[in-house]
């Protein structure tokens, strides 16, 4: 068996896992308008509850990329599943007294897990590979991530019975207890799972032919390519969230019918453009004129979302999505080449800077309560210029240093 055919199975297992963090995520764009009408907070109250949720890869990051040093990635990704089950049960309790103050803990605890899971699982299909294509593996692990967001709003609404604007917070017990089982099933499931550890290139050696540009490097400071990546990756998912994660809400706030069926419309746009980064990194597109692309599409797609009619807005939102597709696969490869000792450190500051999660769509929910759900879109144009900024020239000042 040959070495390509060794990656089949991690790729399959790390694929799992990827779902795995989709579907923990996309809970949030159901409990988002629950929250909102069954317990009469703000929209910019419930949305703290994303901001729960990645405000933990700032705290943990660091802790998390430390844990992976002392046990290994494997055992830090059945880690991060125990961490959602505790998560999940406390959901619980919150459901039971109505307290949106034990919601956020809850969703506390959830985002530790995500912290533990995402510092695991992003590095290691990074490096599982050659550099060049790995682009591509992430596309493929996005295609599992992003279905799965709209898997779980549907699953709560199926398993309720009810639509979002119906459901009571006593109706969450159920699908939460079934929730906790299956993360269980997955943190035993990840132990048992034949994943090889893997290193990157340079990073256990001091030989400075291995890595040159990382040779006489003190700290992760000192790579501006990953300082401005770790910024990107930052706002990416900022606006990635308010793209997947404010659909029903949105729906919601349009009156339109079966609000939960709109939580499909990013996660499909996204895997279109998950297909094409399969199709064509690094054969015919390059990791950073893919990240290009689509900020272009994602410029275009945050206007056309505030300046349509409102009905014919929400599908625009797709456009958002597409452009987010490629950028993460195509941010780590480009912020994480080159560190060589300081790799699983460098990977850290990025799963910290997932924490862009808490602070964009938190901005987005309160614009919503200031100037309207819709014109509240305007928060994602900026983003999407610098991170345009990043795939033009940002990247490069690694190589222009060498």
């Amino acid at each position: 068996m040959n070495k390509k055919q060794n990656f089949i199975i991690p790729i399959a297992f790390i694929g799992m896992m990827f779902f795995a963090i989709g579907f923990a995520l996309g809970i949030n764009t159901f409990l988002i308008p629950v929250l909102n009408g069954a317990l009469g907070v703000s929209s910019g109250a419930s949305y703290l509850v994303l901001a729960a949720t990645f405000s933990t890869f700032i705290i943990f990051g660091y802790p998390a990329a430390l844990t992976i040093k002392k046990i290994g990635y494997k055992r830090t990704m059945s880690l991060s599943f125990l961490l959602f089950a505790i998560a999940f049960a406390l959901f619980i309790p919150s459901a039971k007294y109505e307290s949106f103050t034990l919601f956020l803990v809850a969703s506390f605890f959830s985002g530790i897990g995500n912290t533990f899971l995402q510092a695991a699982v992003n590095p290691y299909i990074t490096i599982l590979g050659p550099i060049e294509s790995a682009a591509k593996r992430m596309s493929i692990m996005g295609i599992c991530n992003k279905l799965a967001w709209p898997v779980a709003p549907v699953f709560l609404a199926y398993v309720i019975g009810k639509e979002t604007s119906d459901t009571l917070i006593s109706d969450l017990y159920l699908p939460f207890y079934i929730i906790i089982g299956v993360f269980i099933f997955l943190g035993i499931l990840s132990m048992l799972a034949p994943l090889p550890e893997v290193k990157a290139v340079g990073e256990d050696s001091d030989n400075e032919e291995d890595c040159p540009y990382a040779a006489g490097k003190t700290s992760i400071w000192q790579f501006p390519h990953l300082l401005l990546g770790a910024v990107a990756l930052f706002l990416y998912v900022g606006v990635e969230t308010v793209a997947l994660g404010t659909l029903v809400d949105y729906a919601t706030w349009l009156n339109l019918p079966n609000a939960s069926h709109y939580a499909w419309i990013s996660p499909v746009a996204m895997v279109v453009g998950y297909i094409c980064g399969i199709l064509f990194i690094p054969k015919y597109l390059s990791q950073s004129n893919a990240l290009m692309i689509c900020s272009v599409l994602g410029i275009t797609g945050s206007i056309l979302v505030v300046i349509t009619p409102a009905a014919l807005s929400i599908w625009f939102l797709a456009l958002m999505a597409l452009g987010c597709s490629l950028m993460w696969p195509a941010l780590w490869p480009l912020a994480m080449n080159d560190l060589g000792k300081f790799t699983k450190t460098g990977s850290s500051l990025l799963v910290m800077a997932i924490a862009g999660g808490a602070v964009i769509p938190t901005i987005y929910g309160f614009l919503k309560d200031a100037v309207g759900a819709q014109n509240a879109y305007w928060v994602a144009l900026p983003i999407y210029l610098f991170i345009f900024y990043y795939g033009i020239s940002g990247y490069k000042i690694r190589t222009a240093k060498a």
